[in-house]
């Protein structure tokens, strides 16, 4: 134990992340058009009480009140998303208010002192396009530049770090394999299809940025695991965590390093066409250099093969089944994200969970930045930020809606610990942004699970900064990790009164 605060390195920067569907609101104003999740949300059963993203923490009318309160909190960044169903409808044709959404809010919170960070794609393609094919259809990836392009003339005097896509994982294989994020799609082979192809959107519109603006930042977020045998000795577990780690991490991971997908991905998914839409020049694009990668980093696996214990059935199963149980499946059948796992699951390991279900392992944050560390951002040069972390958790409000949340402070404290140890270990980590600035639209779990620094009252829309906000403020005012007054237990996260 030390109650000596735990200092980052000088520059670190430290913010919070949002994504334009889960805060914005304002689904029919200014032109906007349907996005994949508008379509997907008016699905029976789709997600949780039919909750949609219509209004959602209403930050479109808010955004000044928003950026005051980012201020307030001392961030140094935020980390945003542009919808590209407000900013180009259709897919195709610029629509000047909607991108005029954006230019105001940059250039408040360049007015605050806080840096633009801003994510082309968070997962709201048109529907327009969805109809076309989406990301299963090569063209998308096309005109992911052509937005990209439109996006850099509005915004590119002013916004120098830019993210191409946020988690292309979840955008192809939750929702065009398990179907249980938008487009609600479970295809195989489409969701390898659209793999490649977000890969491919990604690669060219870095190279379209890079013409356009030598100097810009450019980079990609990826959520990553760590993945166990939940049995070191069994053959199948080794093989269900390898498979794993292919569909999971390295399909993205090696295409952006080393310009192939990996050889064991290719073997396992053969047959499913994959091969067919990769194209000559395809992975040198891919490939092309990056100035940093966002990590997203939530929970690691214990993964096997074997047969499903009784004791084991109520506990959520997160390779498989937490997202489905998200939500009614109105009757159709499960399917797996993993369009090659050949029986992997995921085992409970007896870890604290969070409200997601998801175990919380803070080593398995210093793990993955010290394997992307030695094996692909260290040989490639360039720095590691990490672009989303926390947790939700069944929050309580007082009379005055404040939450004393000390079981998601305490995950932010463990987290961040962590992140100083794999900094000492070697790792070039520069930046943390936690997940998320505001509770918000949870996807296919609605409103039900928070994961904000800051409470939002969905009836009245009023902001409360919870007691982890505003821990976190005073570290990212003081650039370092409070002293802790007491240890907690292993593993545990909200056995600490942490001081706020």
């Amino acid at each position: 134990m030390s109650t000596t605060p735990l200092a980052f390195p000088e520059g670190f920067l430290w913010g919070a992340a949002t994504a334009a569907y889960q805060i914005e609101g304002a689904a029919h104003t200014g032109g906007r058009k349907d996005s994949i999740w508008d379509t997907f949300a008016r699905v029976p059963g789709a997600v949780a009480d039919a909750h949609n993203g219509d209004v959602a923490c209403d930050h479109y009318h808010r955004s000044s009140q928003d950026v005051a309160l980012m201020k307030s909190m001392n961030l140094k960044a935020y980390r945003f998303s542009t919808s590209w169903a407000r900013c180009m409808p259709d897919g195709r044709t610029p629509n000047p208010e909607g991108i005029a959404f954006y230019s105001q809010l940059v250039d408040e919170l360049l007015a605050a002192g806080i840096t633009p960070w801003l994510t082309l794609y968070h997962w709201d393609l048109p529907q327009a396009l969805e109809d076309e094919g989406g990301w299963a259809n090569r063209e998308t990836a096309e005109l992911f530049a052509a937005y990209a392009a439109v996006m850099h003339e509005a915004l590119g005097d002013r916004v120098r770090i830019w993210t191409t896509l946020n988690e292309p994982w979840c955008a192809a294989f939750l929702g065009y394999a398990a179907g249980i994020h938008a487009p609600g799609r479970q295809e195989p082979a489409a969701a390898l299809a659209a793999a490649h192809h977000l890969l491919l959107g990604h690669g060219l519109a870095v190279a379209e940025l890079r013409r356009r603006d030598p100097e810009a930042t450019l980079g990609i977020t990826l959520n990553l695991t760590v993945p166990d045998p939940a049995d070191l000795e069994s053959e199948g577990d080794r093989d269900a965590a390898r498979r794993i780690d292919g569909q999971f991490n390295r399909i993205f991971l090696d295409p952006l390093f080393r310009g192939a997908y990996p050889a064991d991905l290719l073997a396992d998914v053969a047959g499913l066409g994959l091969d067919t839409v990769v194209h000559d020049g395809d992975l040198a694009a891919i490939a092309a250099p990056l100035d940093l990668l966002g990590v997203n980093y939530y929970h690691g696996e214990s993964l096997t093969k074997a047969p499903a214990a009784a004791e084991e059935t109520a506990q959520p199963e997160t390779v498989t089944t937490t997202a489905q149980a998200a939500h009614d499946s109105a009757g159709r059948p499960e399917a797996s994200p993993f369009v090659a796992a050949d029986g992997a699951r995921s085992l409970p390991r007896g870890l604290p969970v969070t409200g997601m279900g998801w175990e919380v392992q803070p080593e398995g944050l210093r793990r993955l930045l010290n394997r992307l560390q030695d094996e692909y951002t260290g040989p490639a040069g360039i720095p590691i930020y990490i672009t989303e972390n926390g947790a939700a958790y069944p929050d309580v409000a007082d009379a005055d809606g404040f939450v004393d949340d000390q079981d998601r402070l305490g995950f932010f404290d463990a987290h961040l610990r962590a992140v100083r140890d794999a900094i000492d270990d070697g790792a070039d980590v520069r930046g943390y942004l936690a997940w998320s600035l505001l509770d918000n639209f949870e996807w296919s779990f609605g409103y039900h699970q928070r994961f904000g620094l800051v409470r939002v009252n969905y009836e009245t829309q009023e902001r409360i900064p919870k007691a982890s906000g505003l821990w976190y403020a005073k570290v990212a005012a003081s650039n370092a990790v409070p002293g802790r007054t007491a240890e907690p237990a292993a593993g545990a996260t909200g056995d600490v009164v942490f001081s706020v």
